[in-house]
């Protein structure tokens, strides 16, 4: 049997195993999955997670099950691409023909003293689970810090607010307005909502230190009783760590087929892999969807087509809590309720599918 290793049940992973079971696949090959949780975590939703409107149940969808698919949970600690093995952290070595790397990704702390050590994430369902606890322990009054203010920053001060009426939050963003990159009348609506449910947004902000309870912004100290990081990410350490060529984030490079540039056994899915598109589920997803066709092809011993299609992002959606949202499509902009409803319908399709595998 040849072996077909997907290493994380994260978006990507998850399009492959969509598209492959139940028997979209040759007879002769298995596949097995590694993670190091038993069910497939809807990292988009940690946000509300971690702000205490949502529960752990309704951001898991469990894997699928198959008598070709193996599932292996632990963590990982190295891949030796010499010896086309996986190796986890109790010991186990598990071989592989193909490689499907999916570790998706860890919050980027661009070198700011003591921003690791004294604030909170919502990257993991595990770190957002510890997010909560601290945010929702937190006595009335107190101050929240969430630093960043790209879609994870506005989505978990949205969420928060509507969770405790009573914090205070800060919003740190970069830019001189919210969601620079995107219209301005979507700004405007991000913004409005924010004054109107009084969230404090400082624009302009460069974080240059943090300590438990003081952020440290250009030159001015900010008392605070919990910071929230959501400024970026960079892929986890062991792909890091890779044997590979990397670009400036850390990110192995790939070729059109999202394999290595050096190894066409294994390919690269998400937040790990190499883009100009910014890191996305949707973006996971459309990966996922070539790496299905590439490995058909080889699985077939055909040709590769000369050019793969260029992927093209649809557009974004947003929440601001659970009544009002933003969505973002084909340079049309959409805001308020319809918005909301149109990314719950969307979540709502999403799970439905993969639940039926």
């Amino acid at each position: 049997m040849r072996k077909l290793v997907l290493l994380g049940g994260g978006y990507g992973n998850m399009r492959i195993l969509l598209r492959l079971l139940p028997n979209n696949f040759p007879e002769d090959i298995m596949i097995t999955l590694i993670d190091r949780t038993p069910f497939h975590s809807l990292k988009t939703e940690f946000y509300a997670l971690a702000a205490g409107t949502t529960t752990d149940k309704k951001v898991r969808v469990s894997f699928p099950e198959n008598p070709r698919l193996e599932m292996v949970y632990g963590e990982i600690t190295k891949i030796d691409r010499k010896e086309k093995s996986v190796i986890l952290e109790d010991g186990q070595v598990i071989p592989y023909d193909d490689l499907v790397i999916g570790l998706g990704c860890e919050d980027d702390y661009h070198g700011v003293p003591g921003a690791e050590e004294n604030s909170y994430s919502i990257q993991t369902i595990a770190k957002s689970r510890t997010t909560f606890e601290k945010l929702c322990g937190l006595p009335p009054g107190s101050v929240v810090g969430i630093v960043g203010a790209g879609l994870s920053g506005i989505e978990l001060a949205s969420e928060l607010r509507e969770s405790r009426s009573d914090l205070k939050i800060k919003l740190f963003d970069r830019s001189d307005r919210i969601l620079r990159a995107f219209p301005e009348k979507l700004s405007k609506y991000v913004k409005d909502w924010f004054v109107k449910n009084n969230v404090d947004v400082i624009a302009e902000s460069n974080i240059t230190k943090v300590e438990p309870t003081r952020l440290y912004n250009h030159e001015e100290v900010i008392e605070v009783d919990a910071v929230v990081w959501t400024a970026g990410v960079r892929p986890v350490k062991i792909v890091r760590e890779m044997d590979a060529e990397k670009d400036k984030k850390g990110r192995p490079l790939v070729n059109q087929y999202f394999q290595l540039i050096d190894d066409e056994n294994v390919f690269v899915v998400g937040d790990c892999a190499s883009s100009d598109l910014p890191a996305s589920a949707q973006l996971a997803e459309e990966q996922g969807e070539r790496i299905v066709k590439v490995l058909k092809h080889r699985w077939n011993n055909e040709a590769l087509p000369e050019k793969m299609p260029e992927i093209k992002l649809k557009g974004f959606m947003g929440s601001l809590g659970k009544k009002q949202g933003f969505v973002h499509l084909a340079d049309t902009t959409v805001t308020g309720r319809i918005a909301r409803l149109m990314k719950s319908g969307l979540l709502w399709m999403y799970k439905r599918q993969n639940d039926s595998q």
